[in-house]
């Protein structure tokens, strides 16, 4: 795997995780849970253990997680292949989708307005159709709710992937974002009660989380700019133990 797709994983992923901290996000999570599972949170928090309560969680959760994660890997095998499309301009390229990181993170740590950032584009559903294929069409749902919050995270994955060279490479980030999105959302749909208990803590750090979201924009966007990004991970794959390095 060559070194600035490796980096971009962990950065893909560190994203992920960081979208599902948002403000926009976090707090969202119990609704979600309750709307596609169709139980409530007194069942859903139950201390009594039950298989049936756990697969039916998992299952719908997982049928979520693949709605949202269609969506995030339509969208980047089109950044991608829009960023193909002017291959012979790459180092352009690069240089434009730094300046976009760097306003998206300026956008998070507060220091920048954008339009149209400033109002919700989440699709509303009244009720869930039936069925597990219902519960695929929330997780599209979701997937296309481009909230202030999520927004500017998803969009620099997006930008990174416009520059990422190849259609498999893009759709490799878009993946790895969705899934450091979906392992904490399963993980807390399955231990609902420790996560509600865990979540009341979380909220004078929410500020935080943009801010950190802001700053990896604004690095990567550096480094993109000034095309020390394929350096950078060079360097960080000479550190990286040989054993390791074959398994990539």
């Amino acid at each position: 795997m060559p070194e600035t797709q490796s980096i971009g994983l962990a950065v893909a992923f560190a994203a992920g995780l960081l979208s599902f901290l948002s403000p926009c996000v976090l707090p969202l999570i119990p609704s979600y849970v309750t709307f596609i599972t169709g139980m409530s949170i007194d069942d859903l928090t139950a201390r009594e253990e039950s298989a049936r309560r756990s697969r039916t969680v998992l299952v719908h959760g997982t049928l979520f997680v693949l709605g949202f994660t269609l969506v995030f890997v339509t969208l980047g095998a089109s950044a991608t292949f829009l960023g193909s499309l002017f291959a012979y301009a790459s180092r352009w390229v690069e240089r434009v989708g730094g300046v976009l990181l760097i306003l998206f993170g300026l956008y998070l740590v507060g220091a920048l307005r954008l339009p149209g950032m400033s109002r919700e584009w989440r699709m509303q559903l009244g009720d869930k159709p039936l069925g597990y294929f219902g519960t695929v069409l929330v997780g599209v749902t979701f997937g296309a709710g481009w909230t202030p919050c999520i927004g500017p995270v998803l969009g620099g994955i997006l930008t990174l992937a416009a520059t990422s060279g190849s259609l498999g490479n893009g759709i490799g980030l878009l993946l790895v974002y969705s899934a450091g999105l979906a392992i904490p959302f399963l993980l807390a749909a399955l231990a609902l009660d420790r996560f509600l208990g865990g979540m009341r803590k979380m909220g004078p750090w929410y500020p935080w989380v943009s801010r950190i979201s802001g700053g990896l924009l604004i690095l990567l966007g550096l480094l993109l700019l000034t095309g020390a990004f394929t350096t950078l991970s060079s360097m960080m794959m000479q550190l990286t133990p040989s054993f390791l390095v074959e398994r990539l």
